[in-house]
């Protein structure tokens, strides 16, 4: 890679500065992990029914409109629990 091409995510788009980390790690959890959830919570629910995709869009806007508040407050405390538990390198 290139150094032009370390500062860039796609097409030139320029990364973000590292303060907004402390947001995009939780963003991005919790899209990923609602997204899974909700999934497999739907495909458990009804199968693959012709609603499937309907619902479980609809299933996972809610969870997360609720997990991504709720990772923002709660990630430092599980930070300073692992701390607690886990030796430094």
């Amino acid at each position: 890679m290139n150094a032009s091409n370390q500062h860039t995510i796609l097409f030139g788009i320029p990364k973000l500065p590292a303060r907004y980390a402390t947001v995009v790690m939780p963003l991005l959890l919790s899209i990923l992990m609602t997204c899974i959830v909700s999934l497999i919570s739907t495909f458990k629910s009804i199968g693959m029914s012709p609603q499937f995709t309907s619902k479980w869009l609809g299933a996972w806007g809610i969870s997360w409109l609720i997990a991504f508040p709720v990772l923002l407050l709660v990630l430092p405390v599980v930070r300073k629990a692992t701390a607690a538990l886990v030796r430094p390198a």
